[in-house]
């Protein structure tokens, strides 16, 4: 029982961790981000098996790590509010080209790492190529074009 009560445990730190951490955390991973994953990856199961390396120990926290996963999955499913609360909503970064630098600064993400979307996803270069810039639940930038004026 202790396997399980630690895997919940940490299940719900992690959720809330990454939650304040917000959208962006696991999006634009480099190097360093990766190590920390790493370390974090290491002490987490530290946490969870404690001084139990045994076989029965580690797939009990396996298995209530996974259900407490599908369970969260089924709750958001019939529940649109906790979705909401988890997950959140897209949330449109620039409208028009203008910058909605409140929604940019709340969301941690800067008018650079909206150009480098557009620049990847769509060839755009300046802000006012821009229609839309959506940060989406998933933590990637959807950029919609300006229409262009060729017909």
């Amino acid at each position: 029982m202790d396997s399980v009560m630690r895997a919940a445990g940490m299940y719900l730190l992690l959720l809330i961790v990454f939650k304040v951490a917000g959208r962006r955390t696991l999006l634009e991973m480099n190097a360093f981000d990766f190590v920390l994953l790493l370390i974090i990856s290491e002490a987490t199961q530290q946490a969870l098996l404690g001084n139990d390396f045994s076989f029965t120990g580690a797939a009990l926290t396996i298995i209530t790590l996974i259900v407490l996963d599908i369970l969260l999955s089924f709750l958001k499913n019939h529940f649109p509010r906790l979705d909401l609360l988890l997950d959140g909503s897209p949330l449109i970064l620039v409208e028009n080209g203008q910058p909605l630098h409140k929604r940019m600064r709340k969301a941690g993400i800067s008018s650079d790492d909206i150009l480098s979307s557009a620049r990847t996803a769509q060839g755009i270069e300046r802000m006012d190529q821009i229609k839309f810039a959506i940060l989406e639940k998933n933590g990637k930038i959807a950029v919609i074009p300006v229409e262009s004026q060729e017909s």
